[in-house]
C-alpha cells in the first residue's frame, strides 16, 4: 500500500528537532526491505473483519506525552493491530490488556484504544517499540532491529529531561534496550543484567544528572496471559510500582 505523502520521507532520525518531529518522521520510513514488504502486504490481503478497514501500514511512532516520566517499551507492531490502526499496541488483544491496565491505574483517560485519534491520553506515560514496522511472525531479525535502533535512541533522548522509568515488555524489548540507554547516556553495568518479570536495575547518568529505573516485565501477548505466565493483577502490580517509582500518582479505579 502506497502513501505517497509519506513513502519518499528522506529525514533520519538525527534531523529530528523535537519529538513530535521523530514522530513524523519515522512514518517514512523504508530501511528494511522485508518489513516493507510484509507491512503493505497485510494491508493489502487484510482480514475477514478488518475489511472496511485503510490499514496504516507504515512505521508506528511512539505514543504518549512529550514529557513522560514512565516509557513501556515492546516489541514490534502486530500485523493487524497497530500496522492497521497507525497506534502502538492497538487492535490486538495484548493493548486491550495493556490500555485496560493503564486505565485502572489512572494512567489513562479510557480502558480501550481503538486507533488513532480516538480520544485516548496517557497521563506521564509513552508507549513505544524497537521495532517499528510490523515483522513476519512477529519476528523481527537482529538486523531489523539494529536497523531501527537510532529512532529509539532519539526517542529517549528527547524524553531524558523527565523520563525516570523504563519498562522492558519482554526479553527482547530488554535487550534491544540495554545498548539503546548507553547510547542515551546511561551507564549500563557489565555483565549486563539479566531479564526477568520483576527484574530492577538501576543506571546512573554518564553526565551526573537523575538515574533511570530499569524494570522488567513478561511481554503482554496472548501466549503469555492465556497460559498464565502474565496475570493482570500481577501486570497492574508492576506497572504501578513502575509509575510510582517514575513520580507519578498511581490513583487505581
Amino acid at each position: 500500500m502506497d502513501h505517497p505523502e509519506h513513502a519518499q520521507h528522506a529525514d533520519g532520525p538525527d534531523a529530528a528537532h523535537s519529538l513530535a518531529e521523530l514522530d513524523e518522521a519515522v512514518t517514512g520510513c523504508r530501511a528494511c526491505p522485508r518489513l516493507v514488504s510484509w507491512r503493505e502486504e497485510a494491508a493489502r490481503v487484510k482480514r475477514r473483519a478488518f475489511l472496511d478497514w485503510e490499514y496504516w501500514a507504515r512505521p508506528i511512532p511512539g505514543f504518549g506525552p512529550e514529557d513522560a516520566a514512565l516509557v513501556l517499551v515492546g516489541l514490534a507492531p502486530a500485523a493487524h493491530g497497530a500496522n492497521r490502526t497507525g497506534r502502538i499496541f492497538t487492535g490486538d488483544p495484548s493493548g486491550d490488556l495493556l490500555y485496560a491496565t493503564l486505565y485502572e491505574l489512572g494512567l489513562a483517560s479510557q480502558p480501550g484504544s481503538v486507533r488513532r485519534g480516538d480520544g485516548l491520553e496517557l497521563y506521564g506515560v509513552r508507549i513505544t517499540d524497537p521495532v517499528r514496522c510490523a515483522p513476519p511472525d512477529n519476528k523481527p531479525s537482529v538486523l531489523e532491529r539494529d536497523t531501527c535502533r537510532p529512532w529509539l535512541v532519539s526517542e529517549l533522548g528527547f524524553l531524558r529531561p523527565t523520563v525516570r522509568v523504563v519498562v522492558a515488555l519482554g526479553g527482547f524489548a530488554w535487550q534491544a534496550l540495554l545498548p539503546v540507554l548507553s547510547a542515551a547516556g546511561y551507564s549500563v553495568p557489565r555483565p549486563r543484567p539479566a531479564f526477568g518479570h520483576g527484574a530492577r536495575v538501576t543506571l546512573a547518568a554518564a553526565d551526573g544528572g537523575p538515574p533511570l529505573e530499569l524494570f522488567g516485565c513478561y511481554h503482554v501477548s496472548p501466549r503469555n496471559t492465556f497460559t498464565g505466565r502474565l496475570t493482570t493483577a500481577m501486570l497492574t502490580d508492576l506497572l504501578g510500582t513502575a509509575a510510582r517509582a517514575a513520580g507519578l500518582p498511581v490513583t487505581p479505579r
